[in-house]
């Protein structure tokens, strides 16, 4: 039987098992939908069973569908993982790279000089401040920051570069509100909060310390969280590279608190099986070396 079925059918098929949707899988197996959902349906007629039942709001796996990807799943990944370890024998990067970074100046300038010196490399990139976990799906590697502890996941996590933070405040909000010297004090003043960024709350301090913050200002942007305390907003938890001049300057002053705030840390995750794919480490190693010059 598999001797007349199309290894893409069977692409397909666990694409739109894992996103429940043709036009997602597509976009993951970057295919024209028309392709993919045919696809799907060559296998099931192949095969003489409905896998995925289709309604126009939803679709769900039958019982055999979740039975052939639970089987077909680590079959692919050991497939995948041994051509990764033979492609591991060429000193020369190529094929296609999927990536999702911060939009920053400094990842720009490197990725682009990666893809410069290896021209046979093709580039994917999303540009997502703060990609969530099903978007990971489909790319090989993703940088973002993060505070604190981790979540468990499947993925291998790289520390990229660590920013000590601090909190502030303008002193104009400091002469009004006073100076809190404790998180309990702080849980009672206004404050700054992201929106989508690091789970929106809450803030994570060091000792596995955290503050939830009431906010009636939340913002995903570093400026706009500096623009804000600077304008007395609210007080803000702040790289401290990004703040020193104001500090220096006296428009923002620095929060002697009783725990200091989890540092700000850019991540590189990628996939964690058994063979990492040769184009990945080398762009990570290219990134961390060009972050730490």
């Amino acid at each position: 039987m598999i001797e007349r079925s199309d290894l893409q059918w069977l692409l397909s098929f666990l694409a739109v098992y894992e996103q429940l949707s043709f036009k997602r899988a597509a976009q993951q197996r970057q295919l024209p939908t028309s392709n993919v959902s045919r696809h799907v349906a060559l296998l099931e007629q192949h095969l003489n069973i409905r896998l995925l039942e289709r309604t126009t709001r939803k679709m769900h796996p039958t019982a055999a569908g979740t039975r052939l990807y639970q089987t077909l799943k680590p079959l692919t990944l050991a497939m995948n993982d041994a051509l990764v370890e033979v492609s591991q024998q060429s000193s020369q990067l190529s094929g296609h790279l999927k990536i999702v970074i911060p939009d920053l100046p400094i990842l720009a300038e490197l990725i682009t000089h990666f893809c410069q010196l290896h021209p046979d490399i093709q580039l994917s990139c999303d540009t997502q401040l703060n990609p969530t976990e099903g978007v990971l799906e489909g790319f090989d590697m993703i940088v973002r920051f993060d505070r604190g502890t981790l979540e468990d996941s499947g993925w291998v996590a790289k520390t990229l570069l660590h920013f000590p933070s601090c909190v502030v405040a303008s002193p104009e909000l400091i002469t009004s509100r006073g100076m809190p010297d404790s998180l309990d004090m702080l849980s009672k003043m206004p404050c700054i909060s992201s929106f989508t960024v690091l789970q929106g709350a809450p803030w994570r301090f060091k000792g596995n310390k955290t503050l939830h913050l009431p906010s009636r200002y939340k913002v995903n942007s570093g400026h706009m969280a500096k623009a804000a305390a600077l304008k007395g907003l609210g007080f803000a938890i702040l790289p401290e590279h990004a703040c020193e001049a104001e500090i220096a300057a006296g428009t923002l002053v620095k929060i002697p608190l009783d725990y200091e705030p989890e540092d700000l840390i850019l991540y590189a995750f990628y996939s964690g099986r058994k063979y990492p794919q040769k184009k990945v480490t080398a762009l990570l190693s290219h990134i961390k070396q060009g972050l730490t010059m």
